[in-house]
């Protein structure tokens, strides 16, 4: 068990770092989500890998110094990076087709990092030690972020592109709708990690 969830870890970890360099090199691209270099960074979807990258980083540390699995921290990893992945394969898939979020770095963010993630959660020990309060600060990530994307509209506007403010063209249907979606986007991610913490799998020795 120990040694699948340390090769998952280090596939996290090297997918990440090679999503990141993938996206310091692309190009701006308005439907498949990404705009050049580090300003990149401003999307959930980047800033969410990069998280599990670092947990993957410290729970590898932490199994070479025989500590115990960061239950918490995989958990707020993988809500994050679980919730990207149903916001595009449900939200902007659809919208806008899901190929053109499949490409480059965004295979990795979209995709194989968060299935990762996932998988390697269910491997994770310790989960049994999880409440329903790290549950609620799991997804205190997606709070912020949503709160900061609201601020940073109504302080500097919406904008055209390609420096637009509303990235995710949320406000293209009003502001009330914006705030709708944002409140669905928060109790989604909620709802995810209350599932991965009730999700149970035959003890098998590490």
């Amino acid at each position: 068990m120990k040694k699948i969830r340390k090769t998952l870890n280090c596939l996290i970890l090297l997918l990440v770092i090679a999503g990141v360099l993938i996206m310091l090199r692309g190009k701006a691209d308005a439907a498949g989500l990404m705009s050049g270099g580090w300003r990149n960074l401003k999307y959930y979807t980047v800033l969410s890998n990069v998280f599990a990258g670092i947990v993957a980083a410290v729970q590898l540390i932490r199994d070479l110094r025989g500590k115990r699995p960061a239950a918490a921290l995989k958990l707020a990893a993988t809500t994050a990076t679980a919730l990207t992945f149903l916001v595009v394969a449900g939200f902007f898939g659809p919208l806008y087709g899901w190929i053109q979020f499949y490409h480059g770095s965004n295979l990795f963010f979209h995709l194989i990092v968060p299935l990762l993630c996932i998988l390697e959660f269910v491997l994770t020990e310790e989960r049994d030690r999880l409440t329903i309060r790290h549950c609620m600060l799991a997804s205190l990530s997606t709070v912020i972020y949503g709160l900061a994307y609201v601020i940073n509209l109504i302080v500097n506007g919406i904008g055209d592109w390609p420096d637009t403010n509303d990235w995710y063209g949320f406000v293209n249907w009003g502001y009330g709708m914006a705030a709708v979606i944002f409140l669905a986007i928060i109790l989604v991610s909620f709802g995810i990690a209350c599932l991965l913490r009730r999700i149970r799998i035959s003890p098998v020795s590490s």
